[in-house]
């Protein structure tokens, strides 16, 4: 019955994503159903094992709800102000309308990698994209396969220094930092672009010679934007070059520093002591000071900037929420027997460490449905596991976190669920393409970075 009522609340939740039902409601229903299965104490499992747990929903928001909050203020104030629009009409200009999925892609990535939430990012680009695929005359299944390419692959996962929730919490518990293991990110990551790219081109050309194109859903509403609206994309650039610079100048300063002069006394020692010991308050204050300096680059946005950002912390609550849910799901399923069992079987089995650690962070990831909830159970329960086996730290945080990003987008996936909601698709019309560029080719791309670590 244990092994029963696990199994079974895990397809329980990837049924009920794909019949739509909300994810918070199917997380809890589904927690419920691994509590009564396995006699786990129904006051406890509820209050502790999911709320207020180590891997507790509520534990888990009350951590990152500071970044969660200041992506969504900086992505909802780059949308209001026009500054993502500009960029993206300027990246189509450079590259022409035929590269409408390469400038998403880019475009996307430019947001996710600056620290803004894929949920955020999904709802920012949705409208701006019906204008520009309707154009270039691309089926939208294509265009969500663009979307999760670009915000949901290697910037969240691999590109080395991204303040992203995944990145965040290997630093944390690991006590590396944003950068770590750089070498194999920069690798893992270009392999999931390229290959995601050459994917997207190829099932481009093949809806031409289908006679295939766009076909707008019932609730679309394309407007004709006046781009004389918009700000200069020069100064589009401005916000999140001040987030990214914010983000690595303390890092920077670390390398080229002495260990004599950063022991040092002073306030700007003290800062840059603080911003490298900080892996979730300085991206979130790097996010707001972008923010703060597109209020008032941009006046479309600088007579309301208080609503705009206030709006904009609104967008963050149900992304949290959504993830904390499944978070706390998973921290239900760590108190059964058949998880300890699981564990017990990867740990002592005779796989190489790497593939052991894949297997382990992949299997977690699956279950919950969610990369940042996976990584977070993996990173309590079995990490200082492989520590001991003699995974480096750095190597450690980059391959834990490249292969979260893999099996994680799964039917049940809450942000995948929310991109087939917000484009008016089912996983029947879109899911095999974004399917094959965030689960099969980051799978991919992990296996080969770990590849290239031993040989590092």
């Amino acid at each position: 019955m244990e092994y029963f009522g696990l199994i079974g609340s895990v397809a329980l939740l990837i049924w009920l994503a794909l019949r739509g039902v909300d994810i918070v409601f199917a997380a809890l229903a589904c927690s419920l159903v691994v509590i009564l299965t396995n006699d786990l104490p129904v006051a406890k499992g509820v209050t502790e094992y999911f709320s207020f747990g180590p891997l507790g929903a509520f534990t888990f928001a009350g951590k990152f709800f500071l970044l969660f909050a200041a992506g969504a203020v900086f992505g909802r104030v780059m949308g209001e102000s026009h500054a993502a629009s500009s960029l993206a009409m300027a990246l189509t200009r450079a590259l022409g309308p035929q590269r409408t999925l390469l400038v998403t892609v880019l475009f996307c990535a430019l947001l996710t990698y600056g620290g803004v939430v894929v949920f955020v990012v999904i709802f920012a680009m949705y409208p701006l994209g019906l204008r520009l695929i309707q154009e270039a005359n691309i089926p939208k299944r294509l265009f969500c396969a663009a979307m999760a390419l670009g915000a949901g692959t290697f910037t969240l996962t691999a590109i080395p220094g991204t303040p992203s929730i995944h990145n965040v919490i290997s630093a944390v518990a690991l006590k590396t930092d944003l950068f770590a293991g750089a070498t194999l990110g920069l690798f893992g990551g270009t392999i999931m672009l390229v290959l995601g790219l050459w994917y997207l081109e190829r099932q481009r050309k093949l809806s031409i010679a289908n006679g295939e194109g766009f076909e707008p859903g019932p609730r679309d509403l394309i407007v004709d934007l006046d781009s004389s609206e918009y700000p200069r994309w020069q100064s589009a650039c401005l916000p999140l070059v001040a987030v990214l610079g914010t983000i690595i100048l303390p890092r920077l300063l670390s390398m080229t520093l002495s260990p004599e002069t950063l022991q040092g006394e002073g306030a700007l020692m003290d800062l840059l002591r603080f911003a490298n010991s900080q892996p979730i308050v300085w991206p979130s204050i790097a996010l707001f000071v972008g923010s703060v300096l597109a209020v008032i680059l941009f006046k479309a946005v600088r007579n309301q900037g208080m609503m705009v950002m206030g709006r904009g912390a609104q967008d963050s609550i149900m992304p949290l929420i959504n993830t904390a849910a499944v978070i706390g799901f998973g921290g239900v399923v760590t108190h059964t027997s058949g998880f300890e069992a699981f564990v017990s079987v990867i740990l002592n089995s005779d796989l190489p460490p790497l593939l052991s650690l894949f297997g382990s962070v992949s299997l977690v990831s699956a279950i919950t449905g969610s990369a940042s909830g996976g990584l977070q159970i993996f990173m309590q329960t079995m990490a200082p596991a492989y520590l001991e086996m003699g995974i480096d730290s750095e190597v450690l945080h980059r391959i834990a976190t490249m292969a979260s990003g893999g099996f994680d987008s799964l039917p049940h996936c809450g942000a995948v669920v929310a991109m087939l909601t917000v484009t008016q698709l089912t996983h029947k019309q879109a899911y095999k393409d974004v399917g094959v560029v965030t689960v099969v080719i980051p799978v991919i791309a992990t296996l080969s970075t770990m590849a290239l670590s031993t040989v590092l």
